[in-house]
C-alpha cells in the first residue's frame, strides 16, 4: 500500500534518467511521465530518478576525443542513480553513448541503448535509408550508422558544410534552451535535402532537435530519439519490454 492512502502500490520499476545536458534529460523525464500519464491516468507514473553531471564538466574530454574520460564522468551519475534505487537508466543524450561504448568496468545499472531503440522503430516503419541530424561527433561517428546496417537501413549524412550548422546551431543554441525562427529554417531546409537525396525518414538523434523541430513539422516523417526513448524507458518499467542487459561497452549487433 501506499503510506496515508488505500490505493495498492504498483509494481513497476524505478526509471534512471541519466541526463548529459540539462535541456535533453528534462525533455526525457517530462516525456516519460506524459507518455505515462496517456495510458495510466493523470499523476501516474513509475518512480523516476535524474541525475545530472554539469555538462562543461565533459566538453574538454569530447573536444580532444578522449571518450574514456566522459565514460567516467557519466559513471558516477549511473551509479548515483544505482543508489537512488533506479533498476536501469536510460540516457537521455545520443552522442554520450559513444562514450558508454567504450571498453571498461561494467556499468552498476543496465541501460537502454538510444541508438537501437531509433534503429529498431525504423525497422519497424520499413525505412530503407535514414538522414542523420546529430552534433558532429554524432554525425561523424559510427553509432547510427552501424545500428541502422545492422538492420538492412542506410544511414544517409547532411553535407560537411550542412553538419556544421547543425551543430553550431546545437551548442550555440538549443543545449542552451534558445530556439529561434532562423535556425528552425535552417533544420527544415537540410531535412529538405535529404529527401532529395532519397531519404525516406529522418531521425532527429540529438535530444535537443525536437524542442527545435516538431516532428510534425519536418519534411520528412522524422524518428525522435527522445520521445522514443521515453516510451522504451516506460515500457520496460512496467513491464511491457524487457530489462535491459547492456551495462556499457561493444554492442552485439546482428547482421541483416
Amino acid at each position: 500500500m501506499v503510506a496515508g492512502t488505500d490505493l495498492p502500490e504498483r509494481t513497476w520499476e524505478h526509471v534512471g534518467v541519466l541526463a548529459h545536458s540539462s535541456e535533453g534529460g528534462s525533455a526525457c523525464f517530462r516525456l516519460l511521465c506524459q507518455e505515462s500519464f496517456k495510458e495510466f491516468g493523470q499523476y501516474e507514473h513509475p518512480d523516476v530518478s535524474l541525475d545530472c553531471i554539469a555538462f562543461g564538466r565533459s566538453m574538454r574530454a569530447w573536444d580532444a576525443g578522449d571518450h574514456d574520460a566522459v565514460r567516467r564522468i557519466l559513471a558516477v551519475s549511473i551509479e548515483r542513480l544505482a543508489r537512488a534505487g533506479a533498476a536501469f537508466f536510460a540516457c537521455a543524450d545520443n552522442t554520450a553513448h559513444m562514450a558508454l561504448e567504450r571498453p571498461g568496468p561494467d556499468l552498476a545499472l543496465p541501460g537502454l541503448h538510444i541508438a537501437e531503440v531509433v534503429a529498431g522503430r525504423a525497422q519497424l516503419d520499413g525505412r530503407k535509408r535514414v538522414g542523420v541530424l546529430g552534433t558532429k561527433y554524432t554525425m561523424d561517428g559510427p553509432l547510427y550508422p552501424q545500428a541502422l546496417a545492422a538492420r538492412g537501413i542506410a544511414a544517409e549524412l547532411p553535407d560537411p558544410d550542412e553538419r556544421r550548422v547543425i551543430n553550431r546551431i546545437i551548442f550555440e543554441e538549443l543545449v542552451k534552451g534558445v530556439f529561434t525562427d532562423e535556425s528552425l529554417h535552417e533544420y527544415l531546409r537540410i531535412i529538405e535535402r535529404l529527401e532529395m537525396r532519397g531519404c525516406d525518414a529522418v531521425a532527429l538523434v540529438c535530444t535537443e532537435i525536437p524542442l527545435l523541430v516538431a516532428p510534425e513539422a519536418s519534411p520528412l516523417p522524422a524518428l525522435d530519439s527522445t520521445v522514443l526513448l521515453a516510451r522504451a524507458a516506460l515500457d520496460v518499467a512496467v513491464g511491457r519490454r524487457p530489462m535491459p542487459t547492456w551495462r556499457g561497452g561493444e554492442v552485439q549487433r546482428a547482421e541483416p
